[in-house]
């Protein structure tokens, strides 16, 4: 590879602990100190939330866009599909510009346990994405097919939670 041309791999944060979309937070705060520009597609979501609010002020180093409804979706849920669909649509395009650095599928891998996409559907987006651009998928349950295409795979383990014990979601922790 050329000195100086990014080397973009694939990474997937799954599990059934929590961490994964504020690791893909991280990710971004970290990119943004180094001049990079990160677009995370958010899957499943259509509500205010913290990092929404931060985005704002990470601007142009961070661009969030939620492709979702508030509340829960259900296994085969059409308009949930639907949304996802035009996510998926609208990633695609932003891969293709060539603006960003990084590209980050919020809860992609729930979105395919959920049968709102198809594995195949992210597979060619994988197949898509130029050699520089880092693209990280998000989400308990992700299958098979995208762990051994990875490049990275982090597993989160949930081994205590306070909703365990009762304690809802928190504005500024959970959300």
């Amino acid at each position: 590879m050329p000195a100086g041309q990014r080397v973009g791999l694939i990474q997937v944060y799954t599990g059934d602990g929590k961490g994964k979309t504020t690791a893909a937070l991280g990710l971004a705060l970290r990119a943004a100190g180094h001049g990079l520009r990160t677009y995370i597609g958010q899957f499943l979501k259509g509500r205010p939330t913290g990092e929404l609010r931060a985005a704002r002020l990470l601007e142009p180093y961070l661009t969030i866009e939620q492709f979702g409804e508030a509340g829960f979706a259900a296994k085969g849920d059409a308009r949930q599909a639907a949304l996802a669909r035009q996510g998926l649509r609208r990633i695609r395009r932003v891969l293709a510009s060539g603006e960003y650095d990084i590209i980050i599928l919020e809860e992609i891998n729930l979105a395919l346990d959920l049968e709102l996409l198809s594995l195949q559907e992210v597979l060619v987006l994988l197949e898509e994405r130029p050699s520089g651009v880092e693209l990280v998928l998000t989400g308990r349950g992700a299958p098979q097919e995208l762990i051994s295409r990875a490049d990275l795979v982090t597993e989160m383990v949930a081994v205590k939670h306070p909703y365990d014990q009762g304690v809802g979601a928190r504005a500024g922790i959970e959300f």
